[in-house]
């Protein structure tokens, strides 16, 4: 009941808006507003699943570009922890709709810097948010071990893959033998990032490792 009262209260000082043109929702409108809920563009099909080294599958509902991209940029860097809810629901119907199996759902984690500067994961609240709609539990399997610069200046996919090296470690190997496992992210672009941990995770024993992003690039 005060759960409720409070979600009311919120509700009229702070309406819920569109996380992606934020403009406010109507009371018949879900999580996106109509208009976006018809023109955001959508990995459909085939071309919300990818491959990657090391990776199962990589499976993302939206891509990267226009308001999704400014939505991303709000929630990683305007302080926008509230969009996650909205996006796990996006990213709970992509892996459904694809019957993507997994035992467990972990993230790839931020360095201490960034997590210190941003006061979130915004990985971690996606996994979090998805392991309560898919009644998964979500566990800190992977622990990151230096302060490397942000893949989005590195530059070429090299240099991707050399920046993210060695950079995550198995927080428990125990944790980790023989189950499947679901790594989530906030984007995808060249897959280094989540190959990495991928890797890591199967070194330590992983049967399988599948990732979940909200969106994806053009061009992986």
């Amino acid at each position: 009941m005060m759960k409720e009262f409070l979600e009311k209260l919120l509700d009229l000082f702070f309406p819920p808006r569109c996380p992606f043109c934020r403009r406010i929702l109507k009371d018949s409108e879900g999580l996106l507003c109509g208009k976006c809920l018809r023109t955001l563009p959508r990995a459909k099909g085939s071309e919300c699943a990818q491959k990657f080294r090391h990776l199962n599958l990589c499976l993302s509902p939206l891509y990267y570009e226009d308001d999704v991209r400014r939505s991303l940029l709000r929630f990683k860097f305007g302080g926008m922890s509230i969009y996650a809810p909205k996006y796990a629901e996006l990213m709970a119907e992509c892996l459904l709709e694809n019957e993507c199996s997994f035992e467990v759902i972990t993230w790839a984690p931020l360095g201490r810097k960034r997590l210190k500067k941003r006061g979130y994961d915004q990985a971690r609240l996606l996994a979090e948010e998805l392991a309560e709609r898919l009644g998964k539990p979500c566990e800190q399997l992977l622990n990151k071990c230096a302060d490397n610069p942000p893949q989005s200046g590195t530059g070429s996919p090299e240099k991707r893959r050399k920046n993210v090296s060695g950079v995550y470690r198995a927080s428990d190997p125990e944790r980790i033998r023989g189950r499947s496992i679901l790594l989530v992210d906030d984007i995808v672009t060249t897959g280094a990032t989540l190959s990495e941990c991928a890797r890591v995770l199967k070194a330590s024993g992983a049967k399988s490792v599948c990732a979940a992003t909200l969106a994806r690039s053009r061009i992986g």
